[in-house]
């Protein structure tokens, strides 16, 4: 066909404007208007046909707070930006999809997700007064009035995450609510989503691995690109599931009454790894488990706790252990059951190693309602009988420290030992809500608290008395953030339990604290006000007797100084006198001089000294 002019004609021409398109003019840009919201999440398909991106609508109302610094080289007062509080209407969210062979946007729908209608019991009950009322008020107007139409909850949608064949995807989508999550398949060319799990909670989602205030969740497709694996309470307990996109058939990998963790597969894609405290609550094991489920093999056998790093060619692990009393050191072990580690760093110093000590008592007593609470307990070898006991209260909320490892509170671990070498028992509790002991206790103080985690302090106290020879008169107790916290509702409302207490940066009303942790556990002040008041140690500050002390930094940007100021005029008010407020202008949350931190301890030691003995 070479003697055919307009053929080649024809073929030069398109020639020409593939050269001109590549060259001259390079790919359109995809252009979404954004009006006032910001992109996030930028993700492209592995073949390369789909973007998706969220987009986040900020609200006016999301008005953040300020902290005064007195403190400046400027010489002028400066003010910090902080957090938001509790109950602010936050962002929304959106998630779309730019198909870029079709050259078209669409944004995914949540009107399908099963129960994203659905209100939470409590606002069930606000919408149940509010809706006898308004029928009230029809009744006398003759009005019927129409209702209004129902709104899906807002949520935001993490992900998505592609198979390596990237044939598929899923997403996470996270109730803003707090109390449902939902892993859902995701059609990239409808944008359509179907259900793969649902785990919702009246109380709130949470546990390890699975999705929290500031926690996208574990999870992954499988080897076969067939399945996805995820991490859920649904029995309780974090464990292992996997299920099938196809015929969504879940499958549980691991069982028991224990917390699953840090799951990753192995690069071979023949086994899964998995931390867990199966052994004890206050141990951490490095499991191995065929990746079709089985029988998992324990890899590590020291008691204390172990993390894990696994080399390149999977035949090493670095394992980062330590136990009670013995800070934390590297380890070398073969990825092989029955390896022994061979500890490769030696960091402690000679002054830390000339003195003894303690690896406190790991043990439980029961709490009022039959629950086992573990606690740890230090004493001095030879204790007086009749002697007094100091409590301390972790901070945090949903954190752990009656376990048999180096604590992250070392410096408290540190002064239980002066304590104990000066004649004190000593015991720190793993009340309702800490971590590693599954659902029902993390979401036991649920609308209240300084409910359950505080009753279990008093019963602790208790069974100090009953058990060890202490004084219940001479009983103190102390705690930083969410320790201080429930050191002032201790003070407060039950002032016959503890003599002395020393409240550290507490939080003084949780209507002041931050939306993500509050809402999970309080929900609003606007929706659930009695959970707010009764959780709140400034509406009890009536109930002090014994000896109180206060410390909070100035520059805290967490638990602002504001709290301990309206706490401190409260008292003022009430006239009491057995109180005392220590200012830390240079300070926030966590103290960073060690001048801080001494002049702190000494003033809880000399509280205890002087009310105690």
């Amino acid at each position: 066909m070479g003697f055919i002019s307009v053929l080649k004609e024809r073929k030069e021409k398109k020639e020409r404007d593939k050269e001109y398109k590549e060259e001259e003019q390079p790919e359109r840009p995809l252009e979404i208007y954004l009006e006032e919201k910001v992109i996030q999440a930028i993700t492209l398909s592995p073949d390369e046909r789909y973007i998706t991106f969220r987009l986040e609508k900020k609200t006016e109302s999301d008005k953040r707070t300020i902290a005064p610094n007195y403190v400046t080289e400027s010489g002028f007062t400066e003010d910090l930006n902080a957090r938001t509080k509790v109950g602010r209407k936050g962002s929304t969210y959106e998630l779309g999809v730019y198909d870029r062979e079709r050259d078209t946007v669409y944004y995914v729908s949540t009107d399908s997700i099963p129960g994203i209608f659905d209100q939470p019991e409590h606002l069930k009950k606000l919408a149940s007064a509010a809706d006898d009322s308004t029928k009230a008020d029809s009744a006398e107007t003759g009005d019927e009035g129409q209702d209004a139409k129902e709104k899906p909850r807002e949520v935001v949608i993490r992900g998505p995450w592609w198979s390596e064949n990237g044939k598929n995807a899923f997403v996470v989508v996270l109730s803003l609510d707090f109390k449902d999550r939902w892993i859902m398949a995701l059609d990239a060319e409808s944008g359509a989503l179907s259900l793969l799990d649902w785990q919702h909670d009246d109380a709130w989602i949470g546990g390890p691995g699975i999705w929290g205030w500031t926690f996208q969740g574990e999870v992954g497709w499988t080897p076969d690109n067939k399945s996805v694996w995820f991490m859920s309470e649904e029995t309780g307990y974090s464990q292992l599931y996997t299920v099938d996109v196809s015929s969504k058939k879940k499958t549980r990998l691991t069982r028991g009454d224990f917390e699953v963790q840090n799951v990753r597969i192995s690069r071979n894609k023949k086994h899964w790894y998995y931390i867990s405290n199966e052994v004890h609550p206050g141990e951490q094991h490095f499991y191995q488990l065929p990746i079709k489920g089985g029988t998992p093999t324990r890899l590590t056998f020291a008691d204390g706790r172990h993390e894990v790093f696994i080399s390149p060619d999977e035949k090493t692990l670095a394992i980062r252990y330590s136990f009670s009393n013995k800070p934390w050191e590297l380890f070398v072990q073969d990825n092989k059951f029955g390896s022994s580690p061979k500890q490769i760093t030696y960091s402690l110093s000679e002054e830390f190693k000339s003195y003894s000590w303690r690896s406190p008592k790991v043990l439980t007593f029961s709490a009022r309602d039959g629950v086992e609470v573990y606690a740890r307990l230090y004493r001095p070898e030879n204790p007086q009988a009749n002697g007094p006991a100091v409590v301390f209260v972790h901070g945090a909320g949903y954190t752990q420290n009656a376990h048999r490892w180096w604590s992250k509170y070392y410096r408290e671990y540190m002064f239980h030992n002066l304590l104990v070498d000066n004649g004190y028992t000593v015991m720190d509790i793993d009340y309702r809500a800490s971590r590693g002991y599954g659902r029902d206790c993390r979401t036991d103080i649920y609308r209240f608290m300084g409910g359950k985690d505080l009753t279990d302090h008093v019963d602790g106290a208790k069974f100090l008395v009953d058990n060890y020879d202490i004084d219940s008169t001479r009983i103190g107790i102390y705690g930083g953030s969410y320790g201080g916290f429930i050191t002032l509702m201790a003070m407060f409302t039950t002032p016959d339990i503890f003599a002395a207490g020393a409240a550290l940066r507490p939080v003084t009303d949780w209507a002041h604290y931050n939306h993500g942790y509050t809402a999970n556990i309080l929900n609003t002040p606007a929706t659930d006000s009695l959970a707010f008041a009764r959780s709140s140690p400034i509406y009890h500050a009536e109930g002090l007797k014994g000896a109180l002390l206060m410390c909070h930094g100035m520059i805290d940007t967490n638990v602002h100084f504001q709290d301990v100021v309206r706490l401190a005029q409260r008292l003022i008010e009430l006239g009491k006198e057995n109180w005392e407020v220590a200012v830390y202008p240079l300070e926030g949350h966590g103290f960073k001089e060690p001048s801080s931190w001494t002049d702190e301890y000494r003033r809880i030691f000399k509280l205890f000294e002087d009310n105690l003995k």
